[in-house]
């Protein structure tokens, strides 16, 4: 079976990728299975340039075909905040997916209503020689000022998807995968992890 390493150690995310690939026959690893730790400074100033430098890195490291991703919430009322930063917003150590969650309401305030915004995610599928190919995804929805759903990490639970009423965390994976920025991305990118893998027969 052939292998491809997803540069991810986020169990969430993980478990969205498997969904996506589960069609396909391929053996997905992460660098946890592999033993690889590295830590990777996302200097870029794109999600795509993050995702490359996740790439390049994990791809040379294993020598294995490897599909890295950068993502971010982009809210209309912060001026595109908190974008490439939405991993690390505020800055404060330990920080948790719900403390920025609450950072990111205080920070709307009194901001009028909707609060517009869109998940961006950016796939890059990078060969061991550094040869990459890149694909995005977008969602586009508002946030919410109540926590809603149980299911998906990050800011799922205060993103509202309007023509279906629900919280990105009250999807189902199945939903999720439909219609979220990462499974939008990660299909695209389907026929070059397909190409990418074919090259290597």
């Amino acid at each position: 079976m052939l292998k491809l390493l997803i540069a991810t150690n986020n169990p969430g995310k993980m478990v969205e990728i498997q969904a996506l690939l589960s069609e396909r026959e391929l053996e997905l690893l992460t660098p946890a299975q592999l033993c690889i730790e590295l830590e990777v400074v996302e200097d870029g100033n794109t999600y795509a340039e993050n995702a490359l430098l996740k790439g390049r890195a994990f791809a040379s490291a294993s020598g294995m075909i490897t599909l890295a991703d950068d993502s971010g919430l982009e809210v209309d009322a912060l001026g595109g905040q908190p974008g490439l930063h939405s991993a690390r917003y505020g800055h404060r150590p330990g920080a948790t997916d719900a403390d920025r969650r609450q950072l990111l309401l205080e920070r709307l305030g009194e901001q009028p209503r909707p609060w517009r915004a869109r998940f961006c995610c950016w796939v890059a599928v990078v060969a061991p020689d550094g040869e990459a190919q890149l694909v995005e995804g977008v969602c586009v929805g508002e946030i919410i000022p109540e926590e809603r759903g149980q299911n998906g990490f990050g800011y799922d639970p205060i993103f509202l998807i309007p023509e279906l009423g629900k919280s990105m965390a009250e999807l189902s994976l199945v939903e999720k995968n439909r219609l979220s920025h990462r499974a939008r991305a990660v299909k695209a990118a389907l026929p070059l992890i397909e190409k990418y893998l074919t090259d290597l027969l």
